[in-house]
Formats: C-alpha cells, structure tokens, sequence
C-alpha cells in the first residue's frame, strides 16, 4: 500500500505513475482530495474540542471546589462530549474510505522500469545458453509426456476437471526431484533457510501481499470465505483460502512484527503446492501444463533493508538464474514494462526459458522487489540504529525458484531425443537415483 502523506504530497507524481501503467487516475483515485480534506478538518476540530473540554473541566473543578454554580459549564462539557463523538466517528468513516482507496492503488513503478502498455513493450536485458539443434521436428512436452506415459491429461479431468494433469512413473519421479533440487542448492549454496508453511491462509494475509481485494476472482476460496465482506474491505483472521504462490504464507510469517536489524536480509525459501482459479485465462494455454489450476513452485523470499533491496533483487534474480544455467536450460532475462508490471511491484525481471517444442519463450519465474509496498499492508517493520530508533518499513523481494511444471516441461522439451525419449539432465541424476533417460 502507498503511504497517505506521500500521495498527499506527491499527487501529481501519483496520477503520472498510474497513467504509465495504464490506469485511470480518476478512477483509482476518485475524490481523494475532498475525503483527506475532510479527514483532516474532522481530526482538527476533534482536537480543538478535546482541549476546550480539557480547560472547561478545570475551570470545573475550581468552581465546584470554590462551591459555586458550575452547570452551565458542565452542561457545555457534555455538549462537546457529544460532539466528540460525532467527529470521532466521522474521522473513523472517513479513514476508512481513504484506507480502501488506497488498498485499490497499485505501487508506483520504479523510474528505471521502460514505459509501455503490454508484453510487446517488455526490454530484454540478457540471453543465456544456446538453443538446441534437433535433425528432427521437436514435439510439445504434452505430445511428448502422453507417448512416454508419463502425462495423463485424461484420468486428471476425470478426476478434477480441465487445468489438471497427473504425473505418472518417472515423470512424478522428476517433478518431485526437481522440488528437491533447487530447495537443496538455494538452501546449501545461497543461504536460504527453508520454509515449510500453510497451504491455506486467511485473507488478512492475501490482503498483505496485495492479492486481496483486486484479485479474489483468481483465488480459490474456502467456504468459510466471505467475499463480499473482503469487497467491503473486512479481511479476517479466520476464514481461509488456497494460497496462489508461497510468497503469501512466506511475506506474512512477520506480519504485524517488528524485526532486529541485525537478522536483515532474512532469506526464505519454500515448496508449495499452489492454486490459481485463472478467471481471466478462458482459452488461454489450454494445451499441456503451462496453466494449470494446481502445480508446485519453489519460492524465494527476502526481507531487506531499504537501502540493500535494489542489490538482494539482482541476487534473488541471480540465484534463480543459476538453476536454470545449471540445468542447461536457454532462457533470457526481460525487464517488465510500466503496463505489464504486477499490482505490488516497483519493479520485476521475468526469467522466460526456452522451448523448443512451441519455439518461443515463456515464463519461468518473476522477481519482483516490493519496496515497503507488501510492508505497508502487513505492517512488517525494523528498528534501524538500535533500540532507540525510529521504526520503518522493511523491502520485500521474492521470485520463483522456480516454477516446477515449467521447469519440468522445459526438461522435456530441450533434452527430448529422435526416439522421443528424454534424456536427464547430469545434475538431476542423483535425485532420480541414477536414471539417465525416460524411455516408453
């Protein structure tokens, strides 16, 4: 969320950075002049009242010990006592009108982020590896996994219905070394410490990553979840929803916390399962594995000084570059334009791998600094300069480490061979115990 003083003060700047993104400050915005004004009078006068009851409850206490005649002046402390409580009240509403405008505005893009409406306007900062060379037409993974037993789109639609698949064989086999790969190297190697948390949260917690209100329509709901009440702005501790990412329960473990300085950055990773209705997604990659109502996905999530964000984005970034160039997988690093950029971000780098089946490129993992964006919502904070000091926002950052279908589908793709085996990448063998190639 945007702090009120800075849009306050910096309006203008607000309205252009919208318009960058596509949005309409009018409507985002609406009559926030007049409602902070209005706020701002109701709190003034509230104070201007609280110190005249204060004095006229003085000059009560002289009169009545003096024993003289005080009622006048009691009977103007009750009328103001009432008159408290009206503003009190108006300044309450008022607040809470401003609170919801401000939970409908995005983050402000960075300046660095290149001004555009769609992917077509994205930059591509880098390309790594080489794209394999086949002496036969390359197939789509889901060709591929149907021949080799090792997809079955069929059985999961009876099961569950469309956006669904079960692994089968050596095929759940590396789905689930896959999970262990990169949580072992993020864990070994980069110094994350992992997370195992709730495939369910509560919608305070959806509303502290910036996925509730906007985007309830693209979550899974359990029915203890009250969507009209989260469309009013009432998020609770206790009803319950399918987590979208990791970066959910993960951001939220400090909410409503104030953290040591000296633990900063903290580095989390996790596996989860995920859940995403895909509302907007009809017709959309209905072929294979690329969107899916369920798949699995490693997180990476950091808590960062303001100060060290900018450099702990590109390591995040870095970190899940490195599994991609470990598995030999081609892949290019783009930065988002202003109009593709997510609700909560200042600024993201999609990492888009290779696939030699459907010859383009697709995402593979978003890394996204949040600035104090995320912390604002959740209320997570440090104490910079010791005990004594002010408390602020912390940065929050977090990526795919990756997306585990698409890692798994890239595989298939980039190592598929004329026989329409697939072989296994070297540095997965270990965790497939010791298979080199999945054959019919």
């Amino acid at each position: 969320m945007l702090d009120l003083g800075f849009v306050r003060t910096n309006l203008a700047k607000v309205e252009e950075k919208l318009r960058a993104r596509g949005a309409a400050p009018d409507a985002l915005l609406g009559d926030f002049r007049a409602l902070d004004q209005r706020r701002r009078e109701a709190i003034t006068t509230a104070e201007q009242f609280k110190a005249r009851r204060n004095e006229l409850s003085q000059q009560v206490g002289v009169l009545k010990k003096a024993g003289k005649d005080a009622a006048a002046l009691v009977e103007e402390t009750r009328s103001l006592k009432d008159k408290l409580d009206e503003l009190d009240k108006t300044a309450a509403a008022l607040d809470a009108q401003l609170r919801q405008l401000l939970a409908g505005l995005p983050n402000l893009t960075r300046d660095e982020v290149p001004t555009g409406k769609s992917e077509a306007d994205n930059v591509t900062m880098k390309t790594w590896g080489e794209k394999p060379v086949f002496d036969f037409a390359p197939r789509p993974h889901w060709e591929l996994g149907e021949a080799l037993g090792i997809l079955d789109f069929d059985r999961a639609a009876k099961l569950s219905g469309a956006r669904f698949v079960v692994y089968m064989g050596a095929g759940a086999r590396l789905e689930r070394a896959l999970i262990s790969f990169m949580l072992d190297l993020h864990t070994q190697k980069h110094g994350y410490t992992e997370v195992l948390p709730p495939f369910m949260v509560n919608s305070k917690s959806l509303f502290g990553t910036g996925q509730l209100p906007k985007f309830a329509e693209d979550l899974f709901r359990c029915s203890d979840a009250d969507a009209e009440a989260v469309a009013r702005g009432e998020f609770k501790d206790n009803d319950h929803w399918l987590i979208p990412t990791a970066e959910v329960p993960v951001t939220n473990l400090y909410r409503d916390e104030i953290l040591d300085e000296a633990r900063l950055p903290i580095r989390f990773t996790a596996y989860t399962p995920c859940f995403r209705a895909e509302a907007g997604a009809a017709g959309k990659d209905t072929r294979g594995i690329i969107r899916q109502h369920q798949f699995q996905k490693v997180e990476l999530v950091k808590f960062t000084r303001p100060e060290e964000s900018d450099a702990e984005h590109e390591k995040l970034t870095r970190d899940a570059e490195e599994i991609l160039e470990v598995l030999g997988l081609p892949y290019r690093r783009v930065l988002l334009c202003t109009g593709d950029t997510g609700f909560s971000s200042a600024k993201t780098f999609d990492l888009e791998v290779w696939l030699p089946g459907q010859q383009l490129y697709r995402e593979i993992s978003s890394c996204s600094n949040f600035e104090a964006f995320q912390a604002r919502r959740a209320n997570i904070r440090y104490r910079p300069g010791g005990p004594k000091g002010k408390v602020e926002f912390v940065h929050t950052i977090n990526g795919s480490g990756l997306a585990v279908g698409r890692t798994w589908l890239a595989i298939v793709e980039n190592y598929q061979q004329a026989d329409g085996s697939v072989e296994i990448p070297k540095a997965l063998r270990p965790y497939m115990g010791g298979l080199e190639r999945i054959t019919k």
